[in-house]
């Protein structure tokens, strides 16, 4: 290289030097240009998904707040005890008495039958009346069912009562008597393995069998509130549907054979009224015998006493 080529590359050097140094800033600044770009989308997607689950919990918190302002709620349920009474008509109770029976065990298969019966009200009609113990959970479709049932028979529903009541309190009461109790009931039993005297053993003896007997009867109590609010009762009553009597046939003109057929029945009617009178009159005749008898007797004795009857006596 000449001595002139070296200066004018000497004095491009800077001039290219600064050139590069812009290059770079400038693959620089795009690369980091491009890397937020990059990365919104996933930046993005984090929000959303902390967007949901902050969703998810806010709507879990607000079922929760308003299963608290409700009735029921997970920390403190509530105990009901619901009985049903269906009355419905159908045509024939007894075929639909056999389809309601199939139909509740097999929808609900812990259901129990709690009574049945049957009065008998003309030929092959019958009011059925059974009770049936429900679980709680199948209650709901159980009571839509028998509302509906009568109308798939051409029936009626006659009358659909539900009572309900609430023994939360009472539960939640015996619970926490229960729980004393059995607090009590530990402390009589440290004690009692301490005594020493014989005074204080009996006592101590006594007051734990007050305690062992609430406990039994607290016990038995919730016992049969779980029962009745695990367990409800259904009562259906069926009776036949009132079916309308045929229409009267209108009145034909004389008839000979059914005139014949009247005055002949008549007649041995008559003749049947005659030969029952006869077997009363022969039945009773130990009775009208001896008295008719007597009373011949008085009137013929009547007649012989009167002056200047005649005398059967004979004539000397």
């Amino acid at each position: 290289m000449s001595g002139k080529s070296k200066r004018r590359f000497r004095r491009s050097l800077p001039l290219m030097s600064i050139i590069l140094f812009l290059l770079i800033l400038a693959g620089c600044g795009g690369a980091a240009s491009t890397s937020p770009t990059t990365a919104a989308p996933a930046s993005g997607n984090i929000n959303s998904s902390k967007d949901a689950s902050g969703n998810a919990q806010g709507q879990q918190q607000q079922n929760q707040t308003t299963s608290s302002n409700g009735t029921k709620t997970s920390s403190s349920p509530q105990y009901l005890i619901k009985t049903l009474q269906v009355s419905m008509s159908v045509n024939d109770t007894r075929k639909a008495a056999d389809d309601l029976q199939t139909w509740i065990t097999a929808t609900d298969p812990q259901a129990t039958s709690a009574g049945m019966s049957y009065k008998q009200m003309d030929d092959n009609l019958y009011n059925i009346t059974m009770s049936f113990s429900v679980e709680a959970r199948f209650y709901i479709q159980i009571q839509q069912h028998l509302r509906d049932y009568p109308f798939t028979q051409k029936g009626s529903l006659l009358g659909l009562d539900e009572k309900v009541q609430d023994v939360s309190n009472e539960y939640v009461d015996n619970q926490s008597r229960l729980k004393n109790l059995r607090v009590e009931q530990s402390r009589l039993q440290g004690l009692l393995s301490q005594a020493q005297g014989l005074n204080e053993v009996l006592t101590l003896e006594q007051k734990l069998t007050d305690v062992e007997g609430q406990i039994e009867t607290i016990e038995a109590r919730i016992n049969m509130l779980n029962s009745q609010t695990t367990f409800y009762t259904v009562t259906i009553t069926l009776t036949p549907a009132v079916t309308t009597p045929p229409p009267k046939q209108p009145p034909t003109g004389w008839n000979p054979g059914q005139v014949f057929h009247d005055a002949f029945a008549a007649s041995w009617g008559f003749l049947q009224w005659l030969f029952t009178l006869f077997i009363w009159l022969l039945a009773f005749a130990i009775y009208l015998v001896p008295v008719a008898v007597l009373v011949w007797f008085v009137r013929r004795w009547r007649v012989r006493a009167q002056p200047g009857a005649p005398s059967s006596l004979p004539k000397e």
